[in-house]
């Protein structure tokens, strides 16, 4: 087991990943990294969006659930967010503390929202980020297939980095989460 890595799940909620592109292809590859993650002690975080009364994301809802394919285990953190940014005004950055974590696979929805927040603000706070390529998803959007918003995040953040700190891709088959 690494001790310094931890698996992020963002917003992989039953109202988010409804009808997102390949979604059930992104849930199994999510259980893949889950399995390995947790087969090696590897620490898992979830993280889960929350709207206003009257919205599709409302705390307590159906729409707002964890995927069931997914869901957390007992004693898997879930970090509740307002914000596509997974740090802001959040305890993520204390538990990623709490637990010595300096790197982080990301998985999870909205491609172009959250995951791309996230992984952007992880890497400015001080993360070496791998993103699972084929392990978050989206919507098609007025001006682009989901397919092509995908594409075009794996290859806009491959590379992205601030200071010392990277954001690499893999595919999810490729991860794995021993020591370095």
């Amino acid at each position: 087991m690494s001790t310094d890595i931890a698996l992020v799940v963002i917003d992989v909620q039953v109202g988010v990943v409804g009808e997102a592109h390949h979604r059930d292809e992104v849930l199994s590859n999510i259980n893949l990294l889950l399995d390995r993650a947790r087969s090696s002690g590897t620490p898992v975080i979830y993280v889960q969006h929350n709207e206003q009364e009257g919205y599709q994301l409302e705390p307590g809802t159906p729409l707002w659930q964890i995927h069931p394919a997914i869901a957390p285990h007992e004693g898997e953190p879930v970090v509740q967010k307002e914000s596509p940014d997974s740090f802001h005004e959040t305890c993520l950055q204390t538990e990623l503390e709490a637990r010595g974590i300096k790197r982080l696979v990301i998985t999870g929805a909205q491609t172009q929202y959250c995951v791309d927040t996230t992984v952007r603000r992880a890497v400015a706070q001080g993360y070496n980020v791998l993103l699972a390529s084929d392990a978050h998803t989206t919507d098609d959007s007025e001006s682009l297939p989901a397919e092509k918003i995908i594409a075009f995040y794996n290859e806009t953040l491959n590379g992205f980095w601030a200071g010392e700190c990277r954001v690499r891709l893999q595919p999810a088959s490729e991860i794995h989460f021993e020591a370095p």
